[in-house]
């Protein structure tokens, strides 16, 4: 029964086996039509909880920067991609399996022109074409059956303090493997996102320029060990290195769009 077991486990991880747009090893137990649907409940929902931005020119300008994205997108990812401006102080924005965006207004007071906001929306979309929320999903299922494990193993056994095992469990996978894999993701959304704009024909050095303007509207950031985000000025590093390399796609691109910034 054991020898069953591991072959299945075995089958099942080289089936989940992948690689991301940028060459990188992925594992994802999960469907892209599970995780599409997923997306769009999740997205439902927040509409129905915030409150959505009714200004036609605010609206008309954040959907042509997006438009302007994803028809540079691969043909499984074109289509009608649904975006909503959500009318929010906050400076956010972020794009869900089965083809959604949202951005809060807050945010286009920090990226201040269309080819930052581009950035920001490159970025995001760049989450969903490296499934990264798929992959993520798969961690979190890989540690929740390997901490169900470790608590039936130690309370099969006569270990003393199981509780502070279980503690030092928790956040040894936090730290160790759950953060870094986040900032991992957002690394890679970083370097997608820059293609991105650049082949939709929005400037990639404007991409430095936003984090330079995040960077100033961050206040206190938690050390880039604990966060789930690199630090700006590790972000800002990587962006400009990779600026050079991108450059080509914008000097080649059919359009730069003329996406009207909305002024209130």
């Amino acid at each position: 029964m054991k020898k069953t077991f591991s072959l299945a486990m075995v089958a099942l991880l080289m089936s989940a086996c992948t690689q991301s747009p940028t060459g990188r090893e992925q594992l994802l137990f999960n469907n892209e039509s599970t995780m599409a649907q997923m997306g769009t409940q999740s997205f439902d929902e927040l509409k129905k909880k915030e409150k959505i931005d009714s200004d036609p020119k605010t609206n008309q300008y954040v959907q042509c920067v997006a438009g302007a994205i994803t028809r540079v997108l691969p043909a499984e990812q074109q289509g009608d991609w649904e975006v909503v401006v959500f009318d929010s102080k906050e400076v956010n924005a972020f794009a869900l399996p089965g083809k959604k965006i949202g951005v809060y207004s807050g945010l286009l007071k920090v990226a201040q022109t269309p080819d930052q906001l581009a950035a920001v929306i490159g970025h995001e979309v760049g989450h969903v074409l490296a499934h990264h929320s798929n992959e993520r999903l798969t961690q979190n299922q890989i540690y929740s059956g390997v901490s169900v494990l470790a608590a039936v193993a130690l309370g099969l056994s006569n270990v003393d303090n199981k509780g502070l095992y279980m503690a030092a469990l928790g956040v040894g996978a936090t730290v160790g493997v759950l953060l870094p894999y986040s900032r991992k993701h957002e690394s890679e959304a970083d370097q997608i996102g820059l293609e991105l704009m650049a082949k939709a024909g929005f400037d990639p050095n404007q991409a430095v320029v936003l984090w330079h303007n995040m960077e100033q509207n961050a206040g206190k950031t938690p050390p880039e060990l604990l966060s789930t985000h690199p630090s700006p000025a590790s972000r800002i590093q990587a962006l400009s290195d990779e600026v050079p390399k991108v450059m080509p796609y914008y000097q080649k691109a059919a359009i730069h769009p003329q996406c009207k910034r909305a002024t209130n």
